[in-house]
């Protein structure tokens, strides 16, 4: 019996040994193969990541994209001709191996690489990127992608110069015309998958409405990273749908998710309590919180009321009474910056870095307000005829962060006798009193800014437009400081030039910070969250913080 055990315990120790001598080998092999580049895709992926959408997708159509949930699925599958560094900022080529924009800013021409396929194995050439600019621009499509390249009347033009060349042509000068290539997902003119054919790292595999949405790589991506290895390195990507930010945090710590790509400051300073090595504060972002008077003629406001507001000297008093500061630190707990104006500091370029956040000075608002007839009375501020300063502040119920900020503005106001109501609304009330009753007085609510290029706000600056807030669709500027704005706008919309561009959108930026429009109370920190078993991440600022660069994540 016992010879009997020692040789199957040395038959098991030289199964063992002939075990590890086997899968040794076998990875030296598989190292080999990689090195030779003749691996095949699946054997070189590298694991499933996993996130939520906030939101079910509205679209797979890269053209017609509006909402966030569409947007991550474009960027996750589209192929593009020009890609902007999220981290650098910095245009790159990406389909397209170079680029030249006229002088005039009316065509751009491409010359593409060859050799690149969509996901279904159709060839990809010229005949493609002019098909996708066609659909683009057919005003019958209603592509918010395509406004953005809208800056006059008339037809594109898609000149084919041969299968990897191409100049388009608008009727008008487009500003930063090649950035604006950042958002079209090139669509085939052949597949007779249409846009499910794709050009980007992964393509969609299985949709649950409702549930989920599979992302499989794409076979046929074009892209290798430096040693020579096909990208994306990973398999798939697995997106819940999941609008409950409690459930989403809560998945996230029974790790059954990888990312959280835009953390509230609260829920951020929970999980580093525990988890410090799986958050990160990229600093300021795009973002800003702000608030605004109506100013808008025909609103069933008292006249005098309508006086106050539409007095630059009243709204910039009340901004310098305003502790932004306060607001940055107890509200978003640190994980914010004092708002300086129209755009974040962290839009290197597009900043105008003269401008300086508003500092909190009470009793030089107060002296200001007195300066304008106003006067207190046993702590109550009244205007020249008597008439007490009392208005609401009006946001979104359910937005703890608006009510907290409402709630400390409404203390910070009262310092100089200004008595401040806050109301709380359902989302759609709010919306139709802002933009049909016109029935509010103060308006508190965020602005997301995902581009960089000043001519993404054109809906917000032109005086004609239905998001110029404080008072939308004016069929004449009603103000000389407005109808300048118009006309710097549409300078640097009209000019290729860079530094004219930036000139004129610098003086915009003085101009709403002189008039103030708006008050910028805050720009939000971009928080995120990322599982130590994600590698590659580099979070940043801009849209999409944490997989923006997906091709060369892998999960382990």
């Amino acid at each position: 019996m016992t010879d009997l055990q020692i040789t199957e315990l040395e038959i098991t120790e030289c199964r063992g040994r002939l075990a590890v001598m086997a899968s040794t080998l076998r990875k030296a092999i598989l190292a080999s193969m990689a090195c030779l580049g003749i691996l095949s895709s699946s054997a070189a992926a590298q694991g499933e990541l996993r996130f939520c959408l906030r939101s079910e997708p509205k679209t797979f159509d890269p053209l017609k994209v509006e909402d966030d949930a569409s947007a991550a699925i474009r960027y996750l599958t589209g192929g593009v001709l020009v890609r902007m560094n999220r981290q650098t900022q910095a245009l790159e080529p990406e389909l397209a191996e170079s680029w030249k924009v006229s002088n005039d800013g009316k065509q751009i021409t491409f010359k593409l690489r060859g050799g690149v396929s969509f996901s279904d194995g159709t060839p990809f050439s010229a005949e493609d990127v002019a098909y996708t600019v066609q659909q683009l621009m057919d005003p019958a499509l209603h592509s918010p992608t395509g406004d953005a390249f809208r800056s006059g009347p008339g037809n594109v033009d898609t000149k084919i110069i041969s299968s990897r060349q191409i100049a388009i042509t608008f009727p008008a000068p487009v500003a930063g015309l090649d950035r604006q290539f950042d958002q079209v997902a090139i669509l085939s003119a052949h597949s007779a998958k249409r846009e499910m054919a794709v050009l980007g790292p992964f393509m969609v595999a299985d949709y649950k409405p409702g549930s989920s949405l599979l992302l499989k790589r794409n076979p046929n991506y074009w892209k290798t990273d430096a040693q020579g290895r096909k990208l994306p390195y990973l398999d798939s990507v697995r997106l819940d749908i999941q609008p409950n930010r409690d459930v989403e945090m809560l998945r996230f710590k029974r790790g059954e998710i990888d990312l959280i790509n835009s953390l509230d400051s609260e829920y951020f300073d929970k999980l580093a309590a525990t988890s410090p090595q799986l958050v990160h504060d990229a600093g300021p972002s795009l973002d800003s919180e702000q608030m605004w008077f109506n100013q808008v003629a025909k609103s069933p406001l008292p006249e005098y009321k309508k006086n106050w507001f539409r007095s630059a000297n009243f709204r910039r008093a009340v901004s310098a009474a305003i502790n932004r500061q306060d607001l940055a630190r107890v509200v978003f707990r640190g994980h914010a910056q004092a708002a300086v104006g129209p755009v974040s500091p962290a839009n290197k370029f597009w900043f105008n870095a003269a401008l300086k956040a508003e500092a909190y000075a009470p009793d030089a608002a107060l002296r200001a307000l007195q300066g304008e007839g106003f006067r207190m009375e046993n702590g109550t501020l009244k205007d020249k005829d008597g008439n007490a300063v009392v208005f609401s502040i009006i946001t979104n119920a359910g937005n703890k962060y608006r009510e907290r900020m409402a709630t400390m503005i409404q203390e910070d106001l009262q310092k100089i006798g200004i008595q401040v109501n806050v109301v709380t609304l359902d989302f759609p009330s709010l919306i139709e009193r802002m933009t049909q009753t016109f029935d509010y007085e103060t308006i508190l609510l965020g602005l997301t800014n995902v581009g960089l290029d000043p001519s993404e706000q054109m809906n917000v600056w032109l005086s004609s437009s239905e998001n110029h807030q404080w008072n939308p669709s004016e069929k004449v500027p009603e103000t000389a400081w407005e109808a300048e704005i118009d006309r710097l706008m549409r300078a640097q919309a009209s000019s290729a030039d860079p530094r004219k561009r930036k000139e004129s959108f610098d003086r915009v930026q003085e101009i709403a910070v002189e008039q103030a429009p708006f008050l910028y109370l805050v720009n939000r920190n971009a928080l995120s969250a990322e599982a130590a078993s994600v590698q590659g991440t580099s979070p940043v600022i801009l849209v999409p913080q944490t997989y923006w660069n997906a091709e060369r994540l892998s999960v382990k």
